[in-house]
């Protein structure tokens, strides 16, 4: 099963976070938000169907995210977590830990917003569009 969502870069995309990354449907961005990868995403955790929310809610799922910015491509590999809900309206977040919370879509992720190649974080701050395919393999 597989998510797409598509977001924008934004001048204030640092990619500097250590331990998460997340795109936001909002459409500003401070400097303070280091784990923004982009703004106005086109949908959100609350968009996504139950077969999917379902799927991602088991520790032995695997759930992985490629980041694609032109053509520049990063894959971020994480798992599933029972807690997850996917009930956030604004944003979804990807974390190297085991914290979970409403915005949460993996844990245990491979990489954070820090370890983000640093061709897509400078393409993402001038104001590139990134695509988020999100795929779970329950």
């Amino acid at each position: 099963m597989e998510k797409v969502i598509r977001a924008s870069g934004h001048e204030n995309v640092s990619a500097e976070h250590s331990s998460t990354f997340e795109l936001t449907s909002d459409d500003w961005l401070t400097p303070a938000g280091d784990c923004i990868l982009g703004v106005e995403a086109d949908t959100v955790p609350a968009d996504f169907d139950d077969a999917f929310v379902e799927a991602c809610q088991s520790h032995e799922a695997t759930i992985t995210a490629t980041l694609r910015v032109g053509d520049e491509t990063q894959v971020i590999e994480g798992h599933g977590h029972p807690e997850l809900t996917f009930e956030s309206d604004r944003s979804l977040v990807g974390r190297t830990s085991d914290y979970v919370d409403d915005r949460t879509v993996m844990v245990g992720a491979s990489a954070a917003a820090a370890d983000i190649d640093r061709a897509i974080a400078d393409r993402l701050a001038d104001g590139a569009d990134i695509e988020c395919r999100l795929a779970v393999d329950p």
